[in-house]
Parts: C-alpha cells; sequence; structure tokens
C-alpha cells in the first residue's frame, strides 16, 4: 500500500490562516473506529496546534518538527538506564538524568474548592501530578493564577509516614520539621520542582450529555513552592499518567478500573493542524475495527510502559528486531510507550538494517536532510510513494501509514521520523497518530485499534481557545 503528498490548506478564524501541505492516503484495508468513547475524557491540545497557547504563527510546519525533534532528544534521557545497572532503569537514573522537554499535550482540569482551572502537561512518563502554588520561594512565570492551597477548602497536607507518602521513591521525598511530607524532583537540564505533597479535589472532564465533569477528592499531587527551569510560562505543572502507585490513573482506579485511552489527531506538522486529541479515563467505546493487544511487561521503575517489540516489516519485508546476542529476559520489555516523545527511538544496530530495507523499497533519490537531524529522505513529495511500516509487537501487528513515519520537511524532500538510539528504545506519538491506544492496568495489556482522531474543527476548537482565555487568564 502507498501513500502520496498533496497540498492542502485550513482557515483559522482566530486571525491567521494556517496552510500546510499534507500527507493523503488511499482507502484504508481496515476499518475504523466510528465513534469516539463516551467516557468521562478531556481534550488534549498539542503545543504546535494553532489553539495551543504556544503557536507561534511565524513558524513554519518544518520549524515545529525540528523543534519537535530537539525536544525527543532532550526527553529520551529520562528514559536513559544508569550505567551501573544496564538492565534496570533505576531511581537514580530517573532523577539524574530526567530532562524537562516542555510537554507536547496540554490536559485542562479543575483544583481545589473553589475550582481553579490548570492548565497542565499530560505526561504517561511521569507519576505524580504537580502544579505551582502560592506561596512562592522560588517559581517560574506562568500566565495563569497560581494555585493557592490557603484559599481551598477541600487541600490537606500528607504527613510522613502516610501510604501516599511511602509509595514516593526514597529519594525523591524528605520530612521536615513539622513531619510534613514533601516531594523533590530534579532534571537534568537544572529544572526542578519541590513542595508538599498533598490531598485535593480534582475536576475532570468535558461538559457534555455523554461525557460528564466528574469530581474526585482527596486525590494525592504535589503542591510545588519552589519550581524552576525550563517550564512553560502556559502550563501549571504535570499531569501524571504513568504506570506508578500515585499517578492519577492509578489513583482514579476504582472508577476507571485500571483503565484509560487516548486518541492522538494528527498534529501541526502532519495532516489536519486544527485536529483535537482525547483522552478518555475508563473503558472506550466498542469499534467495529479489531484491535490488537500486547502485554506490558512489568519492569523498573513502574512508571514506563514497557511492551515488547519482536519485529518490523517494510512493506513485505519482515526484520527480526533485539538481535540474535539477545537473550530472551533482554528482548522483554525492550521498548517504550510513550505519548510525549514525537519520534519512535530504535536500537542502532536495528535500524542500519531497517534504513537499507526503505532504500530498496522506496524508488526515489535519496538526498540530505539540510539540517543535518532525520535520515533517510528522499527527493519528491507529491508523487512518492512510499511503504506501510508494521510494528510486530508481542501479539500485535500495528500498520503504520506513511503519515506515521515520514514527514515532509521541504516542499520536495520527506525524511524517515524513526531515528536511531544507542541505549533504549521508545514508540513515539507520531506512530501513534490516528489510534486509539487503550491501556487496561489490571489486565495488563496496550491496545491499538485504526481510529479517525480527527474529532473537532478548527472553528470548535477556536472555541475551546476562547472558553480557555477565559478560564486561565480572566481571573
Amino acid at each position: 500500500m502507498a501513500s502520496t503528498f498533496r497540498a492542502c490548506s485550513l482557515f483559522s478564524a482566530a486571525v491567521v490562516s494556517v496552510m500546510c501541505i499534507c500527507l493523503t492516503h488511499q482507502l484504508l484495508v481496515f476499518s475504523v473506529a466510528k465513534a469516539m468513547p463516551s467516557s468521562f475524557s478531556v481534550d488534549l491540545i498539542h503545543r504546535d496546534s494553532p489553539i495551543s497557547p504556544l503557536y507561534n504563527p511565524l513558524e513554519t510546519r518544518f520549524d515545529r518538527l525540528y523543534n519537535a525533534y530537539n525536544r525527543s532528544i532532550s526527553r529520551i534521557n529520562r528514559f536513559r538506564p544508569n550505567s551501573e545497572s544496564s538492565n534496570n532503569y533505576t531511581s537514580n537514573a530517573l532523577q539524574s538524568d530526567t530532562v524537562s522537554s516542555g510537554g507536547e499535550y496540554f490536559m485542562k482540569f479543575s483544583i481545589g474548592t473553589p475550582p481553579v482551572s490548570v492548565l497542565g502537561i499530560a505526561d504517561t512518563g511521569s507519576d505524580l501530578t504537580w502544579v505551582q502554588c502560592k506561596p512562592c520561594e522560588q517559581c517560574y512565570e506562568q500566565k495563569p493564577p497560581l494555585f493557592d492551597p490557603r484559599k481551598s477548602s477541600t487541600y490537606k497536607n500528607l504527613p510522613c509516614g502516610s501510604n501516599s507518602c511511602n509509595a514516593l521513591d526514597s529519594s525523591e521525598r524528605v520530612c521536615d520539621q513539622q513531619n510534613a511530607c514533601k516531594y523533590s524532583y530534579s532534571y537534568g537540564d537544572r529544572s526542578f520542582t519541590k513542595g508538599n505533597v498533598a490531598l485535593e479535589k480534582f475536576t475532570i472532564g468535558v461538559s457534555t450529555r455523554s461525557s460528564p465533569v466528574l469530581s474526585f477528592r482527596n486525590l494525592v499531587f504535589g503542591c510545588g513552592h519552589n519550581n524552576g527551569g525550563t517550564f512553560d510560562d502556559v502550563g501549571s505543572g504535570i499531569v501524571g499518567l504513568g504506570g506508578g502507585p500515585v499517578s492519577l490513573v492509578k489513583q482514579l482506579d476504582k472508577s476507571i478500573r485500571g483503565k484509560f485511552s487516548y486518541c492522538l489527531a494528527p498534529t501541526a506538522y502532519a495532516e489536519e493542524p486544527c485536529a483535537s486529541s482525547r483522552i478518555i479515563f475508563g473503558s472506550a467505546t466498542e469499534s467495529d475495527a479489531a484491535a490488537v493487544s500486547t502485554p506490558l511487561v512489568d519492569k523498573n521503575p513502574s512508571t514506563y510502559y514497557f511492551v515488547t517489540l519482536e519485529a518490523i516489516s517494510v512493506g513485505d519485508k519482515r526484520l527480526a528486531y533485539g538481535g540474535s546476542s539477545a537473550s530472551p529476559t533482554e528482548k522483554l520489555g525492550n521498548i517504550i510507550v510513550d505519548s510525549g516523545t514525537t519520534l519512535t527511538f530504535l536500537e542502532s544496530e536495528f535500524y542500519n538494517s531497517l534504513e537499507s530495507a526503505l532504500e530498496e523499497a522506496i524508488e526515489a533519490k535519496r538526498v540530505s536532510d539540510p539540517k543535518g537531524l532525520l535520515s533517510p529522505c528522499f527527493k519528491g513529495a507529491k508523487d512518492i510513494d512510499l511503504p506501510v511500516i508494521t510494528f510486530h509487537f508481542s501479539g500485535a501487528d500495528v500498520k503504520l501509514q506513511p503519515w506515521n513515519t515520514f514527514a515532509q520537511v521541504q516542499e520536495d524532500m520527506v525524511c524517515f521520523t524513526i531515528v536511531p538510539s544507542n541505549d533504549i528504545a521508545i514508540f513515539g506519538n507520531l506512530s501513534q497518530m490516528d489510534f486509539l491506544v487503550s491501556y487496561d492496568l489490571e489486565e495488563r495489556t496496550v491496545s491499538f485499534t485504526p481510529t479517525d482522531c480527527t474529532s473537532l474543527s478548527c472553528d470548535k476548537l477556536l472555541n475551546w481557545q476562547l472558553q480557555l482565555v477565559i478560564d486561565l487568564y480572566v481571573m
């Protein structure tokens, strides 16, 4: 199956006209989900979307792609293993090597009583949800008002020795003289957040007939009184969606039974720059499309979603992943599924074979990326035929279309968006777009269902942006 590039344009009523060169695909050979799930849900806004507070109309789609590349390189540091323990991802490595990449998706929710609107980075690579709080010993500049726990009737600091405090790694928590539980996260780029571990009321959801707004009392979060570094000024902190005990999805377990999903629409440097993505808490609505599921592998830290990649096919050519020298134990859980990393990373030795297979499959002149970042690249854009690439996870074959694996970096050039890594593999968000990605933390599986994730039009999203401005800036 092949795909071609074509030009298209989208007009935004919010002052700018957004021009995009996009991928168009032939009739898909698989069914797609008919509708988005009806569980309670929240829109996820990509940082490069025209309705994002970070959107810069002066940047080209190529600028955004390269910026995403650089953020991906920074983010992969948080997943790198400690040099003294190549088989485990230790908390020491997490603390010393984590790099704040600014995040790819924002999620809106409210905390406290009365509720205060918060815009946080939705992060499947983090556990503890934290926001900046008054009073600030040191805070990075943010445009939305800071959360003031003294004005909330439902706020409560947690003591040391409590189960929730003990759930944090010993390197992440400290106790003060009043026996209050404190957290401390540091990042490789010298960003940091420190504060109280506390309980608070969270209000989550979109107000629709099929998706109500729900409130949850006594959720654990970090109230950051000392924060700094490279965090974006439009966000208030991080929403932890990882698999650890204090993550938001783990704390909502009784309500959502360990299930959550997201559907990522093509981004501003792909097909639909005005498309909205969505995260669904709870079971997703059944669809006619057959989902494929792969087991989650238990490894340290429990935050990350490890799965096993067995092979990759370029068209009909199948390439075994991991090498013959790797032991069965090393092959298990050899790649992390992560929504916060844009690119997909594969081990370097295997990548050489993959690159050769691509050259054989693509009948176009190979050229160099002018910025020297992506490879391989090919001359042409409008008429170039690109192969379907299949990721063969344990028990699940996930067919990626060309918009999942290639991007147009110039008017007449396309480049591969899967890159080599020396030590860790990550299945990034470009590869996950237009799939309903469903996590079941009770059954320990992650599933992929081909789905049209372009659920909202530009006009609806611009209304969402207006409401966001009202909620976050006019208070």
